[in-house]
């Protein structure tokens, strides 16, 4: 696995697929499950692959691209307009995914691709997305062990 900085190249690439993906979500007021579902796993395998590609590129086209490509409409789910305190970026929300997904992967023997749709399929997922809660800055650990008992620990 080819390393170019403090992790493998791979786990940057889901870091911006995941982070990608809460773009698209918040540009479109959609939860994160209903824009992993319109992506569809070929899409998604595709944003992964290619990620090293598309994170050279302006994320704002990429996502338009993707939005048209997959016919996402607008959505009602506003969780950045809902919060009241501060809004973690984009960027965060996707290593929180990361992280996650990564050890679900691991801890499952299933692909990346799948955890992701897997976890963000998921009870977690709206808990992450709700940014009033404490859940997407909890220890990465304490997240996985509550998604594997499908509650909050």
């Amino acid at each position: 696995m080819q390393e170019t900085g403090r992790e493998p190249q791979k786990d940057n690439d889901l870091f911006f697929t995941c982070s990608l993906i809460d773009y698209i979500a918040r540009k479109t007021t959609n939860k994160r499950a209903d824009v992993v579902n319109a992506l569809g796993k070929k899409r998604l395998e595709k944003i992964y692959d290619l990620a090293d590609v598309y994170h050279c590129d302006n994320i704002d086209r990429v996502s338009d691209d993707f939005i048209a490509e997959s016919g996402i409409k607008k959505g009602s789910f506003d969780n950045v307009g809902d919060c009241q305190y501060t809004i973690p970026t984009y960027w965060e929300i996707g290593k929180v995914y990361k992280r996650l997904i990564k050890k679900v992967a691991e801890n499952e023997k299933i692909s990346v691709i799948d955890a992701l749709m897997q976890v963000y399929n998921s009870f977690i997922s709206p808990k992450i997305d709700d940014y009033n809660s404490s859940v997407y800055y909890e220890n990465p650990s304490y997240i996985f062990e509550s998604y594997r008992e499908k509650k909050i620990l």
